[in-house]
């Protein structure tokens, strides 16, 4: 045989899916230490929810940074608008069930029951 007639041709493919493994073998790799790890299961647990407590805090603390640069960027009059309309609406409904409670406390002295306010 001709030494053309010996060679082998190979195809190389690169597919898009070259994190997928990685990250698999990061939580095969994780899930391992977690079974042979030298501290108990109800420690492992503690440091677990410690540590998923300060990612929480630190996720919500990064969304109140985000939210107050969106906040900030708003125009002045259009957020003091919107707080002004927040603070009627409170003031408006705290009214009314100020209105509502006296009203029971009214038709309840007045039927001679005594029960305490509601403020």
């Amino acid at each position: 045989m001709a030494r053309d007639e010996e060679r082998e041709v190979v195809y190389v493919e690169r597919g898009e899916g070259a994190l997928k493994p990685i990250l698999f073998g990061a939580l095969l790799g994780l899930a391992v230490g977690l079974l042979f790890a030298p501290q108990s299961g109800e420690e492992t647990r503690r440091g677990l929810r410690r540590r998923l407590r300060k990612a929480r805090a630190l996720a919500e603390e990064k969304v109140g940074e985000l939210s107050e640069k969106i906040t900030s960027e708003r125009p002045k009059a259009e957020r003091k608008s919107r707080r002004d309309d927040t603070r009627d609406e409170i003031r408006s409904d705290l009214e009314r069930r100020l209105a509502e409670a006296r009203a029971r406390r009214r038709t309840t002295a007045s039927a001679g029951e005594e029960e305490e306010p509601v403020a």
